[in-house]
């Protein structure tokens, strides 16, 4: 019974974690929120029998890509006034939410890890399984995503590139 609430647990704030993230106008936030709603998913994904699958979600997922995301945005506030606003970001009540979804998901995964067994039952997923079908009948849509990823990253140096030429113009 305790495993279907860590369940429910974790798929709820996931759930709030990306409305939120959806419903945010600063981008920061957004990212922030994203990045606890990819951290929920690894849990329910190691709840369901598939720890590879979790380790995949933190390392790609909330690793690599929003590391991604974290660079593109501080290449496009550059400014003094982007300094400014980080600084009204920093302000405790802020993170306030996000550190609370972290404490319960860090408490979750830290009751789940003590345990050392699946909590709800499942087989196991290994990486020869998940190399298979990345690379078997779902190739085309891993290069997709792939040239995705690349084309949003030039299309980020490109955007932050010309917006650090306005702001050289407009100094000048």
């Amino acid at each position: 019974m305790l495993e279907l609430a860590l369940f429910y647990l974790a798929a709820g704030i996931s759930l709030v974690s990306t409305i939120l993230a959806v419903t945010r106008v600063n981008a920061t936030h957004a990212l922030i929120y994203l990045i606890i709603s990819l951290l929920a998913s690894a849990i329910i994904f190691y709840l369901v029998g598939a720890p590879f699958a979790a380790v995949l979600e933190v390392v790609i997922y909330a690793g690599a890509i929003m590391v991604l995301f974290v660079f593109v945005i501080m290449m496009l506030n550059l400014s003094p006034a982007g300094e400014a606003i980080e600084h009204r970001w920093l302000q405790p009540r802020m993170w306030i939410i996000p550190a609370l979804f972290c404490t319960l998901l860090l408490a979750e995964i830290t009751y789940m890890l003590s345990r050392g067994d699946n909590l709800l039952m499942g087989h196991m997923v290994g990486p020869k399984a998940v190399g298979l079908e990345l690379f078997g009948p779902y190739v085309l849509a891993v290069e997709i995503a792939s040239m995705l990823l690349l084309a949003g990253l030039v299309g980020a140096f490109h955007l932050g590139r010309r917006y650090l030429t306005e702001l050289r113009e407009e100094t000048s």
